[in-house]
């Protein structure tokens, strides 16, 4: 698992990397009450903004941490966005990408390094 100075991780499942925010992210949104997630098929570039998180203290865009094309999202956390606060490095991951290069995961931070970054 990688993770982004974003507080997104990325975490590679059957040749597609699956994208979701972190726990620190989630306890520092606070009760997420809204998600809008990019649409399936869509090409995206790396550092795109492509999905919005709402909460009762701030709303944030997330960013694409790769190029490539969405396959697939997570839409039961649009129906229940309160699943990011309660599994956001589990099931509620936001979406799925065919990365048409791998490489940029060398540039993201491990676990370790992450903490580290969170201090």
């Amino acid at each position: 698992m990688k993770f982004t100075e974003e507080h997104e991780w990325l975490r590679e499942e059957d040749g597609l990397i699956v994208v979701g925010i972190t726990e620190h992210a989630s306890e520092q949104l606070g009760d997420v009450v809204f998600v809008e997630l990019p649409e399936v098929g869509m090409e995206v570039t790396r550092d795109e903004e492509i999905c919005v998180i709402e909460s009762v203290k701030a709303a944030s865009d997330i960013l694409s941490p790769l190029d490539g094309e969405i396959v697939e999202v997570n839409s039961a956390i649009v129906d229940e966005p309160s699943k990011v606060n309660e599994d956001p490095m589990g099931d509620a991951w936001f979406f799925k990408i065919k990365a048409s290069d791998l490489s940029p995961m060398d540039d993201y931070m491990d676990e370790a390094e992450y903490k580290d970054f969170i201090g």
